[in-house]
């Protein structure tokens, strides 16, 4: 099991590739890297992978 922040992890592997493996869209990978997104992904021995963000409590919302 090895634990690895998500813009490591798309630096190593390529965005398509853990977006395949996350379930989502590379285009979502890509938006929550560019937001500084606090994630990461936990990658197992069998290859399969999970993502967990860490958020402030109560979290801001954006005036966006």
């Amino acid at each position: 099991m090895e634990k690895i922040s998500l813009p490591d992890l798309v630096a190593k592997k390529g965005q398509a590739s853990v977006a395949r493996a996350l379930g989502v869209s590379p285009a979502s990978i890509a938006k929550a890297i560019s937001a500084g997104r606090n994630i990461v992904v936990t990658v197992q021995d069998d290859g399969s992978c999970e993502a967990q963000e860490t958020r402030p409590f109560p979290s801001q919302k954006n005036d966006t």
